[in-house]
């Protein structure tokens, strides 16, 4: 394989974002809340623009998550991307037996979350009228 054709190499810092990244989601699939809120700075914000709301600082977040009324009964994530301090994570996370198609872009700095926007998408039907063009998802 040529260097063209190699993934680029990912730098110390990018490596230890991507563990941390593994254990957020690990820790938050588990119900951990402490270790899932570990990856974010004390003053972190995130922002769910489907609402309208904004979370000031690791603890609100935390606590809003704890407070959840109806606890994440499944979660699998899709993938991870990302390079330097911008990271998104792709998921599914089932709540109450209804799954919600989700979003996650985080922007580190010193190894932090610092700011994260989410994004939920419920599932729909496909409209007949694209099938001819379209195929179903594995």
């Amino acid at each position: 394989m040529n260097g063209k054709n190699k993934p680029p190499n990912r730098s110390m810092e990018e490596e230890q974002i991507r563990e941390a990244l593994d254990m957020h989601w690990q820790a938050s699939a588990a119900g951990d809340a402490n270790a899932e809120h570990d990856i974010y700075d004390d003053d972190a914000i995130c922002d769910y623009p489907q609402s309208g709301e904004r979370i000031i600082g690791r603890s609100n977040l935390q606590a809003l998550r704890s407070h959840h009324p109806g606890k994440p009964s499944g979660f699998k994530i899709k993938r991870i991307l990302g390079t330097g301090n911008l990271w998104i994570t792709e998921y599914t996370i089932n709540y109450q037996q209804q799954s919600a198609f989700t979003v996650s872009i985080m922007e580190f700095c010193n190894g932090k979350v610092v700011h994260e926007t989410q994004y939920f998408a419920d599932p729909f039907e496909a409209p007949a009228w694209r099938s001819q063009w379209v195929q179903q998802m594995p």
